[in-house]
């Protein structure tokens, strides 16, 4: 895929539009809500800065795309409380369409649409894959045996297919960890296919302690991946739970860096974003497809999070609201929203370093100074 374009056009192209259709549809989530409960919706900008296109609708909505691509935003009509406006400014406010005359409960909603619409993108792009070219399935075979494992003193084999554990069926590599992992020192029987024969095999799994408790360890490692094809019926109930299985796969991530327990390193912004854009599009459209599905998922979630100045913080002010009966006083959201921002800058910071580390930059200066 855009094998058309020229290399140093590749990675560039490849980031616009897959950054454009998530910002889009995020922000097309908050404008149909905002719509939805009587929102005027003022302007609707693909980008930051200076117009390249712009028209006006029916309604009066100026729908713009911009000329810097890392984000967008929807302006609603209202948006800012009454006493930070003037009055000539409240004066062409349209009764019944503002923002802020909105119950709790609606303006919660048009906020929280934006990262729902993300989820719901990642859900219909999974299935569209799991429909269209198949679902992903690790099949249970041995990829790798751990030198000294269990799965070593046992014989096991580097091709091996696993067809069965205790009389139990095997269809996935998951299912073979989950089994052993519920079974540390006891005794198993793995019913083996190799070279055309098949032939029982005992084995005690490995002990250790993860999270507190004594689990199980084999020592193989998969790496066959066939591909499952589902109907379209199938494919929904099976998007939505890659798309449950992604969000909390990231969410352990981001826990394990909290907790010290993996490395900040991996954590990206925008540069690596572009360049593993441009890595998949050579490709194909599926790992394309699939790449958007997963930022979609990892953009809604990080604007879940209760930081101000991000939607989860925006439904974090407005839940206080909820229980308090009135908006927090204006000097704590406004300290709310500058820590926030201050957060949000120091990360952005942080990842664009690791993206520049990640790419070389540091090591490329520091030759040409040597």
């Amino acid at each position: 895929m855009f094998d058309f374009l020229p290399d140093f056009l590749r990675t560039p192209v490849a980031f616009v539009i897959v950054l454009g259709v998530l910002v889009f549809i995020h922000e097309l989530g908050h404008y149909l809500a905002a719509r939805w409960v009587g929102v005027h919706v003022e302007t609707f900008s693909i980008g930051f800065g200076r117009a390249i296109a712009s028209w006006t609708d029916r309604r009066g909505t100026l729908w713009k795309v911009a000329w810097i691509p890392l984000g967008g935003f929807v302006k609603l009509h209202g948006q800012e409380r009454p006493e930070d406006v003037s009055a000539e400014e409240r004066a062409l406010w349209q009764p019944g369409r503002t923002f802020h005359e909105k119950t709790v409960g609606a303006r919660a909603l048009v906020v929280a649409a934006g990262p729902a619409a993300n989820f719901l993108l990642a859900a219909v792009l999974f299935a569209f894959l799991f429909a269209a070219t198949g679902r992903p399935v690790n099949v249970p075979v041995v990829g790798e045996v751990v030198a000294g494992s269990a799965a070593a003193r046992a014989g096991l084999q580097v091709g091996d297919r696993i067809e069965a554990i205790d009389g139990a069926a095997i269809t996935r590599f998951e299912q073979i960890q989950q089994i052993v992992a519920a079974s540390p020192g006891r005794q198993l029987r793995l019913d083996v296919a190799s070279g055309g024969a098949s032939h029982d095999v005992l084995l005690t799994p490995d002990t250790r302690e993860a999270g507190g408790r004594q689990v199980g360890v084999l020592g193989i490692r998969a790496n066959a991946v066939e591909y499952e094809q589902l109907s379209l019926l199938e494919a929904v109930p099976a998007g939505i739970v890659q798309t449950w299985d992604v969000t909390a796969q990231t969410l352990a991530g981001v826990w394990q860096m909290i907790s010290q327990n993996r490395g900040t390193e991996d954590l990206g912004g925008p540069l690596r974003i572009a360049q593993l854009s441009g890595q998949v599009a050579q490709l194909g459209l599926a790992s394309l497809v699939s790449f958007i599905a997963v930022l979609s998922v990892n953009l809604g979630l990080i604007n879940l999070f209760p930081i101000p100045v991000l939607d989860g913080g925006h439904l974090l002010f407005y839940l206080a609201e909820a229980v308090r009966g009135r908006p927090l006083p204006p000097r704590a959201q406004e300290y709310g929203f500058r820590a926030g921002l201050a957060l949000i800058l120091g990360l952005f910071v942080f990842a664009t370093w690791n993206d520049l580390t990640h790419i070389g930059l540091f090591r490329w200066v520091a030759g040409v100074l040597g």
